[in-house]
């Protein structure tokens, strides 16, 4: 059985304030080995199952409480200031940013790709009304050419050619790997060495990071999620999906 640290922390607490009552004053930590320590604390789950499922749920409530409000307090200053979206990420689209879609991405995820060519046609029927920004949201534990993709995106903006870049790594998502992160930088006439260091500065790893915790922050939890003015969802849309939100929008809805 394996604890969460919260949980172990409570159990801990539990188990000093149990053994100092006995202790006569001397450390717990002390008297007990690791195998007794660890022999106590799983004596206290076997007797009181109830009370520690009881925390478990009650700290998962108060943690879902507390991401949901932190969410609801972000979207609210994006619906008042779309352009908040913006920060330094790509943008491609409309120029007067009256109606900001912020696309959280993962090169490696299929259903991006298939978002992608949907975003694709979108834009190009929609690039007078809607601004598009990209943010990098690399799911790292599942996808192991995320970040090293999202980073060589990043070095790719550096020179102006990010989304030239971004559609390359998409329409060949299952070659991913340093082959083509360098092919792709040559056919863009990209300067190589520079494209080099800039995918390992720190600079590039802070600015996926940044992107990543905006992303929670606003409740993603998966690839692909977007953002409009606000209104957020989540999942491959349709462009009849895209067109009606923004509709909506314009309409004051």
């Amino acid at each position: 059985m394996r604890l969460q640290p919260y949980l172990l922390s409570a159990l801990v607490a539990l188990l000093l304030i149990i053994t100092s009552c006995a202790s006569s004053g001397q450390s717990a930590n002390a008297q007990l080995s690791d195998a007794q320590f660890e022999s106590k604390v799983l004596e206290i789950i076997r007797k009181n199952p109830q009370v520690i499922l009881d925390s478990v749920q009650s700290y998962q409530k108060s943690q879902s409480q507390q991401e949901e409000q932190l969410r609801d307090k972000v979207l609210s200053q994006i619906r008042q200031e779309p352009r908040l979206l913006l920060r330094n990420s790509p943008v491609t689209g409309s120029a007067s940013q009256k109606i900001i879609m912020a696309e959280f991405s993962d090169f490696e995820c299929p259903y991006c790709a298939k978002a992608h060519e949907v975003v694709k046609e979108f834009m190009a029927r929609n690039q007078n009304d809607v601004t598009l920004v990209y943010k990098h949201f690399p799911l790292t534990e599942i996808h192991a050419q995320a970040e090293p993709a999202a980073l060589a995106a990043w070095a790719a903006t550096q020179q102006g050619k990010f989304w030239e870049y971004h559609d390359a790594l998409f329409e060949q998502q299952s070659k991913l790997g340093e082959v083509l992160y360098l092919e792709i930088a040559n056919n863009l006439k990209l300067d190589v060495d520079r494209f080099n260091r800039d995918r390992k500065s720190p600079e590039a790893k802070e600015s996926i990071k940044k992107d990543f915790e905006l992303g929670k922050s606003l409740g993603v939890r998966g690839t692909p999620s977007f953002v409009v003015n606000g209104v957020f969802f989540s999942g491959a849309p349709t462009v009849k999906d895209l067109e009606a939100l923004v509709a909506q929008i314009k309409a004051g809805n």
